[in-house]
Formats: C-alpha cells, structure tokens, sequence
C-alpha cells in the first residue's frame, strides 16, 4: 500500500489493557491472606500472653495493663486527633473569601484545587496519624497513670514546701506528662494551623498588603497564648521540681534538692517568670479584640530576656558572689536536709556507726584462738570459686550443669545452723549428646537434684564435704520433689506431659523416663493453641507434630527472674535469685524491690553502677540490677518464689510500711500475699538481698556522717575497694557468713564488706547488716569505723602482705609449678577483739584436673601471716596457740628438709627422717614416673609431718626447740608439701606433682 502519511509506518500497535479476572482474583487473594497472616500473628502474640498469665493466675495484671494501656491510648490520641483536627478545621473555615492576585497565591491556587476533592479524607489522615502516635505515647504512661491515681500518702512532708512526699513520688510525674501532652498538641496545632492558613490565604510571605488576615492572626494568637500560658504552669511546676532537681555539687555526685542558690535565686525567679509567663498569656489572649501582635510580641520578648536574667544570669551572680566566699556556711542547712532525706530514702537512717581501734589490746594472743571460733563460722568454700568442682563431681551427666556462681545458704544440721553452698542440677542444653528439635523440647527438658556442700568444711584431699549429693540427690535434705523445669539456665520452651517422653536421669541400668504431670504452662490440646504458639514462636512444626497431643503443655519464661518480672512489672528484681528446699520443693527466692525517682532531697543513684562489681563484671549469670535506671528510693518490698517443678509464681509482702507497695496493691489487688502467709520453713531461708546492700553501701561511703560540715568537706568519704583477689579492677563483692559483731551474744548470718578512705587502700571502715530474716535484728547495719590517726591494713595490702612474705611466695610459686593454676578465694573480714581477722582460701587448679580443689588457708591478724594446710593450723599459727613461751626467729633463707638441730625431741627427729625418706622416694617415683609410687610417697610424707607435728605439740615448752620444728614443718608444708598435700589419685597426674619436683 503507498505510505499516506508524512511519517514511517508505526507497525503493530500493542494494546495494554486491565489485567485478567483470574489475575485480579489471585492478586485480591493474596492480599487478604497477607492481611489475614499479619492479624493473625498479632491475635497469636496477645492469645500466647493471656495463656500465659492465666497459666500463672496472674490474669489481673494482663488485664490492668492492657486496658489501662488502651483507655490511654483513646483517651489522649483522640485528645490530640481532636485539637489538631479542631484547628485544621477551624483554619479552612477562616480562610478569606478571595485570594489575593499575586504570584505566590497563583501558585498556591494549583494546591488548593488539587486537595479540594480530598479535603475530607486529608483531615482525617492527619489526625489519625498524630492521634496514632499520641496514643502510642500515652499508652506507655501507664505505670505513671496508675500509680497518680493509685498514690497513698508517704506520711512524710519536704522541708521546703511542706508537700507530701506522694505529691512528688506520684502526683508530679503525672502532672508533667500531661503539660508535655499538652504542649505537644498546641505545637503541632500551631504547626497544622499556620499552614492550612498560608495555604488558604490567611499567611501571605510576599504577597502585597498585610500578613495576616484578622482571623488568622486571632487564631493563631489564641494558640500561642495557650502555649505561654502552659509554659506558666511549667514555671509553676519547676518550683516544685527543685526539691527532686539533681544537679553537680562537689559533695556528691548525683546531688539532689535545693541548694543555697536554688532557694535564695531559682526558686523566686521561677515565681516572677510565672507571672510573667500569664501576662503575656493574656496579652495573646487579647489580640481577639485588638487584631495585633504588636503587645503580644513585647511580652514574649520581655518573658525570653526574663528568662535569660533572672532564671540564669541571677542566679549565676547569687552562686558567684554570695555562695563561693562562704559556701559551707550558705550550703550547710541544706546539706542537712539531703542527709536526712537521703539516709531515709535508701533505709540507712537506723545505721549503727561505732568506733573500733582497729588493733587488739590483747597481749597473749593466745587467749584469742578460742574467740575466733566463736568470732565467725569462717567459709572457706568460696561458692564463686568452687562452681567447676561441683560441676566435675556431681554433674554425673554432660546435659547437666551448674551455675557459674553457687549460692550461700543455711540449713539446719543437729538443731544448729549451718552455712551451706548450694546449687542446682539444671539442664544444660549444650550437653545433649544428638541435637534436634524432639531432644531440644521434648526429651530434654529438665535437671535433676540439689547438689549441697558445708561452708565451712574440705575433706582430706581439698573437695567440698557434700550434705546433698548423688543422682537422685540425697543427704541431709530429706525426700523433695527433685525435678528442675524452670531455672536460671533453663532459658528455651519445652513441650512435655504429653505421648512424647522425657529422660528423667540415668543411672547405671539405663535412661529413666517420666512424664509431665504438674498444672505449669499452657495447655497445647486445643488447636486453636497450638496454631498460636506455631506463630508466635515461629515454629509450624508445633501445629503438626505427632509428640503433641492430649496432656502436652508449653513451658516457657522459665528463668526466675523472668516469671517475676512478668507477674509484677512494677518491681525492680533483684540480679541474684537463688534455690532453697522448702516444704518438699525446690523453691527459688527472688528478692524484688519497690522504687521511686522522686523522692525530695534524696540524692540519686545508678543502680547497674552501684550493683556492679568484679562478679558482675565476669560472670553473665550474676546480672545487675536494673542497668542504668535511677532511683532516689528503694525498698525491698517483696519476697517472691518460684517452683522449679510447677513453675508457680508466689509474690509476698516483706515491707508493710512501704507506701509504694501499698499504692501498686491497690492498683493490682490481690496479686501481693501478706507476710503473715509466708511459712516457718520459707522464712528460715530468706536474706537480706546483696542488691539492696551494694546500693546501701555505696550511699554510705558519704552518707555515714551526718554533720553537714563534715560531708562539705569530704575528709571523711570513704570507697569501696576493688577485689584484691583478682586484677579485674571492679568492686568487691559483699560476702555472706556467719559472724558476730562487738556488740553481738552470738554469730548472725551477715551479710559484710569494708571500706577504703578515698584514694587509698588502708581500712577505714567494716560494714555488716544482719541478714538472717524473721529475726528481731534482721536489716540492722552496723559499721566499725577505725580510726583516722592510725593506719590498719586494708584487703588489698593484706593480699599484698600475703603475696610479699617470701615463704608464702616461695609456697605459691611451688603450687603453680608445672600446669597448676592458683585461685584465691574470698577474703573474709572478721573483727575480733579489737583487730581484723583476714581469712582467704587459696585454691589449686592443675594439669588435667579441671576443678579447684583447696590446698592452703591464708590467714592474717595484728600482722601476723599464716599460709597452711587447714584453717585451723593457720589459726593455730597465727595467734601462737602452740608456740613456745621463748620462741626463736626462724631462719627465712634455711629452705632444708632436714630435721633441724635445735631439735632435741627424738620423737620430732624420726618422724621428720620419715618424712625426708618419703619426700627423696617421691622425687625417684617422679623421675621414673610412677604415679603410683608418686601418691603412695605422699601419703607417706603427709603421715610423717603429721607425727612430727603432733610430737612437737606435746614436746618441752620451755626448751624453745618447738620453734625450730615449726619451722620445718611449715617449710615442709610450703614447700615440699604444697605440691603433694592431700592430691588423691586424681590429683597424682598434674601440677600438685609438679610443685614437688620443683621442690626436688
């Protein structure tokens, strides 16, 4: 065909059209089950979460919370949706009725009539988002809400302004979020406003003629003087907020209250600029009538540049000139009134301080073996140190472990009270020997048995002397439901109760097995269940699997820790939890505390700092408390359990004066038992938690004074010194014993630690607080301050004393000989008549022997070290119990296996030829490397410096040759003897040979 066009042919055209019903339909699908999937998801995670409560029967708290949260996500999103709705309305229906012709308005014009047919959805849009938004925040409030409306009074008032401490505690904090909200609203109306103006024509930037239509400048200014007028009840606010202000003050760090400055300066200024502020208020307000920002501006510049003068510049002159060349005087009364405040608010107002020398009277030390038995139960199982040995000894299966750190209990023996370290077998999911997801959830999913050990006691080859112990544990705890499903280790779910069984333990004829049969998790026979659970824990195989069926339930939030948080989320859990047997159960106690951030005068804390310390710092399981929240106000208000087999949660009343407890009660009713429910069994194992007491004993490295004058000057802050056991550079850990104190008949389970002047390491003070719950004492501090004028060794210089001596060196060099590795235990403070009794267990770690087994006992007091086998020959050395009338200074360079001349006992002389013969035996059984011969070479040195040692005892006092066997002895004990003493045969092939041939 000839072209008829001026153009190339355009060839075939394409049609592109809708796409094909089946298209649109797959695609429609799609969507709806998309939108289905994310609904269901969410049902799924708020279905698991009411399961999971009512499981627990803590249903109230899901509930309080949620539709507290929702009443306060509605209530102030459609505040915020309806004031700034109310002024984009208000804006449009202002706007003027012709546009002025100019090019800006042209421009506008294009805007206008491309929104005009969405105007309505526009304005919806809008105050949705910023209502969504404003919900959202509100509803994170709810702590606040509840505790504004449920706040009982303190029956405390401030100093200042004579208000309740509730006013400040739950009254402020709520009155500030809604002057936030309100500000909020106004500012985002103002921003909605202005802009619905300039696009309508009210706001002209460069059009000719006024700015601002008249409507426009009357609405906008009705906004910003309800804006100054809410920056007034600010100032009005601020007063108040002075006493809970926190602030740098060379007397503390995390000052809180009024200084000098803050009443003579800040607290007036803030009075003036509220006036000020409604002034300029009501001069906005008039512009309704005078139709001009002129007034208005002035007083928002005169309330900016008042602002600038006496809310800054007046208060800096006041602090220059009246405060600086007098500050002590001027800052006096109100240091007064934050001491008082402060000691108050952390519980530390009853703190006993007494004066203590610090050095015994006592000339004939002799007379004080007797009191340090009666001084202190000395634990020299260090239960931060001994974890492996349980976990070596008693672990009996890969799929069991211990904790890193065991805990420090008591339990009763004979009527008497003893120190206990405990731990629990619990499940150790990186020990299943075949990996998948049945053995993960449904075979393996509990521990097994307490494992138990005397504080107090080794037995003859160094290991702990089990109360508890076997699988299935037995001993002095009696019959107890011994089965572990809920621990600090147990941090995954697990499916049990149903066809699938689970590996209770093993033995020695096999696996044995057990099936579920407590009321603990949610039940999994309901479909509709299962398909929440396969949800929320991504997991479809929970709506499949076969091992589901009738019987089987969920455990999940398994750790203590957990459970309580999540039962009473208004409580502060202590980072400790730890396991007693109670009843017949294996209960885990958590201590729980009860906090505020507005207590007046009350100077502020971090409590992950002051919580921290050199077992925090290198031990996961031992966490901090609450990381970086601060508080002004602490209580531990609350005793909680869980039990390790059902998983129940029991939250008990421990402090019934605490009003913040009071006011979460009435909040959550019935959540909290009273204390009179908790039982004679249960009380005997509550303590005073080691939270509490770190927090307490930080505040009082300042607050132990209460002179004002004294605490400006700071001559008398103390520290609390870095661990001397380890090169961690973090604080000691507080450490529990039975101990008596001057003023005390008889030992107390205490909890204790000591102090440092600032800056440096000699003691300066010794702190302990009665622990031992349901007695009359139970919470009493008391503190030994030692004199300034003297100096007496703190911990770190005692472990330097220990580290210098050159025998106690040469003994811990022969003891690390080899593959050995030497672990100090905890160094105990005791005071005793006068002095300090320090005691620190030394632990050897060697070769193939992977758990510490204790091989010698430090021992310091008035300067006298002893490094010996026992704490009872350290004892014994130490205060001269078996020395000589006339003793002579033994020969530090004399390192000699031979029994010494001053010898005359011909008893002493045989033995120590006995154990010269054993010790050359043992050298020839390590060159031909017979272990056998080796172990049976010590055993026979061992007997040998025994006899020798009990010959002495008995020999002629007057003779002055007992020193010269001492000696000997101790040399053989530090020496030949550290590398061999007590290594049963499964000692014989490490570093303990090591330290003997090194000796060799």
């Amino acid at each position: 065909m000839p072209d008829r066009g001026g153009g190339p042919p355009t060839g075939p055209r394409i049609r592109v059209g809708r796409p094909s019903r089946r298209v649109r339909t797959l695609l429609l699908t799609l969507g709806v089950l998309a939108v289905l999937a994310m609904a269901f998801t969410m049902f799924a995670g708020f279905w698991t979460d009411w399961l999971w409560y009512r499981s627990v029967h803590y249903s109230s708290v899901f509930t309080t919370t949620l539709w507290t949260k929702i009443g306060l996500f509605f209530v102030f999103g459609l505040l915020m949706a309806l004031a700034v709705g109310f002024n984009i309305w208000l804006a449009h229906r202002l706007r003027p009725p012709l546009s002025a012709m100019s090019m800006e308005q042209q421009n506008l014009d294009r805007y206008r009539m491309g929104i005009a047919p969405y105007k309505k959805w526009l304005l919806l849009g809008i105050t949705a988002l910023v209502g969504l938004i404003a919900g959202a925040s509100a509803s994170g409030q709810w702590r606040t809400w509840l505790m504004w409306v449920n706040g009982v009074p303190f029956g405390q008032k401030d100093p200042q302004f004579k208000l309740d401490v509730s006013f400040y505690a739950f009254d402020l904090p709520w009155y500030r979020f809604l002057l936030g909200f309100g500000f909020a609203a106004v500012i985002i109306s103002v921003i909605a406003a202005a802009l619905t103006h300039y696009l309508y024509g009210g706001l002209r930037v460069t059009s000719p003629g006024a700015r601002a239509t008249a409507a426009a400048t009357g609405h906008l200014s009705v906004l910003l003087g309800v804006f100054v007028a809410l920056k007034a009840v600010a100032y009005w606010l601020d007063r108040y907020g002075l006493a809970v202000k926190s602030s740098d003050f060379k007397a503390t760090d995390n000052w809180t209250g009024l200084r000098y400055v803050d009443a003579n300066a800040y607290l007036p200024a803030k009075t003036i600029l509220f006036c000020i502020a409604v002034i300029c208020a009501l001069l906005f307000f008039a512009t309704l009538w005078r139709r001009t920002w002129q007034l208005p501006v002035i007083g928002f510049g005169l309330m900016v540049l008042s602002a600038i003068l006496i809310g800054g510049l007046y208060p800096a002159l006041v602090q220059k000139f009246q405060v600086q060349p007098n500050e002590q005087a001027k800052e006096a009364p109100y240091v007064e009134k934050n001491l008082a405040a402060t000691r108050d608010a952390y519980g530390i107002e009853g703190t006993q301080v007494a004066e203590y020398p610090g050095k015994s009277e006592t000339k004939d030390k002799t007379k004080l073996r007797d009191d340090a038995d009666a001084a202190a139960s000395v634990r020299i199982m260090d239960p931060n140190i001994i974890s492996p040995t349980f976990q070596q000894l008693q672990q009996m299966r890969n799929y069991y472990a211990f904790p890193t750190n065991l805990d420090v209990d008591r339990y009763a023996k004979d009527g008497k009270d003893q120190d206990t370290v405990i731990g629990l077998r619990e499940l150790n999911l990186a020990g299943i020997p075949k990996k998948n997801w049945i053995n993960n959830h449904f075979r393996y999913t509990h521990g097994y048995g307490v494992v138990a050990a005397k504080g107090t006691q080794v037995d003859s080859e160094g290991r702990p002397v089990f109360t508890e112990s076997n699988l299935p544990s037995e001993g002095d705890l009696g019959k107890y439901e011994q089965r572990i499903y809920y621990g600090e280790k147990t941090t995954t779910y697990s499916i049990v109760g149903g066809p699938q069984k689970e590996i209770d333990y093993s033995d020695d004829t096999g696996e044995k097995t057990f099936s579920y049969k407590g009321d603990g998790g949610v039940d999994l026979s309901n479909p509709i269940n299962r398909a929440a659970y396969a949800a929320a824990f991504s997991e479809p195989q929970i709506l499949y699997s076969g091992a589901i069926g009738d019987g089987s339930r969920i455990l999940y939030n398994r750790t203590p820790k957990e459970r309580v948080e999540a039962v009473a989320p208004w409580l502060t859990i202590d980072g400790d939890a730890y396991p007693a047997v109670v009843d017949g159960r294996i209960q885990w106690i958590v201590d729980a505390y009860t906090t505020t951030n507005g207590y007046p005068y009350a100077s502020r804390t971090t409590l992950g700092d002051t919580t921290a310390d050199s077992l925090t710092a290198n031990n996961n399981s031992r966490a901090v408390v609450a990381q970086q929240n601060q508080v002004n106000y602490i209580r531990n208000s609350v005793k909680a359990t869980v039990d390790a087999y059902s998983g129940d949660v029991k939250l008990y009343e421990w402090d019934t004066q605490d009003p913040v407890l009071k006011t979460w009660k009435k909040a959550f009713p019935g959540t909290v038992q009273d204390k009179g429910e908790i039982s004679k069994e249960l009380m005997a194992h509550l303590r005073y938690p080691q939270d509490l007491f770190k927090v307490q004993r930080e505040l009082l490295t300042r607050y132990h004074v209460k002179d004002a004058n004294t605490f400006l000057s700071g001559s008398e802050v103390w520290q609390v010194p870095d661990d001397p056991t380890n090169k961690s550079g973090d604080a000691v850990p507080p450490y529990y014993l039975s101990m008596k104190m001057p003023d005390q008949k008889a030992q107390a389970f205490s909890l204790t630690t000591t102090f440092t002047p600032n800056g440096r390491d000699n003691l300066s003070a010794f702190m302990a607080v009665d622990a031992e719950a349901g007695t009359s004492d139970y919470g009493k501090i008391r503190i030994l301050k030692l004199p300034t004028s003297t100096t007496v060794d703190g911990p770190k210089q005692v472990q330097s004393q220990f580290n210098s001596e050159q025998d106690i060196a040469e003994s811990i060099r022969l003891l690390r000989g080899g593959d050995s590795e030497v672990e100090y235990g905890n160094l105990l403070t005791v005071p005793l008549d006068g002095g300090l009794l320090y005691v620190e267990p030394v632990y050897v770690r060697g070769g193939d022997l992977k758990y510490p087994l204790l091989r010698k006992v430090l021992v310091s007091y008035g300067g006298n070290t002893a490094f010996e086998n026992t704490l009872d020959a350290a004892l014994n050395k130490v205060f001269g119990a078996q020395a000589a009338e006339t003793e002579q200074p033994p020969d530090e360079g004399d390192d000699t296996t031979e029994p010494p001349p001053t010898s005359t006992n011909p008893t002493v002389r045989e033995a120590l030829s006995d154990a010269q013969k054993a010790f050359d035996a043992g050298q020839k059984a390590l060159e031909q490397k017979d272990l056998a011969a080796y172990a049976e070479a010590q055993k026979d040195l061992e007997e040998a410096l025994q006899r020798a040692e009990d010959a002495q005892a008995k020999a002629d006092q007057g003779a002055g040759g007992k020193n010269g066997d001492d000696k000997n002895a101790g040399d053989k004990n530090s020496g030949d003897k550290a590398g061999s003493d007590k290594a049963g045969p499964d000692a014989t092939p490490t570093g303990d040979a090591g330290g003997g041939a090194d000796t060799g």
